[in-house]
């Protein structure tokens, strides 16, 4: 059997509106997995990530479709900071009919090669979140560095962490998060 080819390609005007709605249903799929249609961790409108969240994060960086041989299977969000080449990743998600295929490393692996000048690359996910976990971890070589919870001794007991700059929902995401980072060897 053939092996499938993984892309990342632009995000287009056009395919904005279903980026947004596949991102929100792969995240909530997440959520309601974990802890079932009782979940607190979803806004008024019943998601896990707000549309205001991912149009910020679309807005601010670089959008790409990650596809499957030539079909969308997910999509990914990304901040790149020419001067200091400390990069972030937004958002990353894959459909949840195609997990475990490898998608998502095959994903993160073409970032890599398309950003080669990265020093670091940082990322953050809820405390729920296992697979994401794993993933960062043992698919990608990410570092658990923080955890951002009521007890972190840099947030004032009235403010939680909040992981985009800018104008967001105060109710927006779970208050516990874990942030990643993973330094680049250039050596290799």
């Amino acid at each position: 059997m053939a092996e499938s080819k993984i892309t990342l390609t632009p995000l287009t005007e056009d395919d904005r509106e279903q980026f947004i709605l596949d991102n929100q249903f792969a995240f909530k799929f997440g959520a309601v997995e974990e802890f079932g249609l009782r979940d607190d961790h979803l806004d008024d409108n019943g998601e896990i990530i707000s549309r205001k969240t991912i149009e910020h994060c679309i807005d601010s960086g670089v959008a790409y479709r990650i596809r499957e041989d030539g079909k969308p299977v997910g999509g990914l969000v990304l901040q790149i900071d020419e001067k200091t080449h400390r990069n972030e990743l937004d958002l990353l998600f894959v459909f949840p009919e195609v997990h475990g295929r490898g998608i998502g490393t095959a994903a993160w692996q073409e970032v890599e090669r398309l950003y080669p000048e990265t020093v670091v690359w940082e990322t953050c996910t809820p405390y729920f979140e296992k697979r994401n976990i794993h993933f960062y971890i043992n698919k990608c070589g990410f570092h658990a560095i923080e955890f951002f919870c009521e007890a972190h001794p840099e947030q004032p007991e009235d403010e939680r962490y909040e992981p985009y700059d800018g104008d967001l929902p105060d109710d927006e995401g779970p208050d516990e998060m874990f942030r990643f980072e993973k330094y680049m060897d250039k050596e290799q």
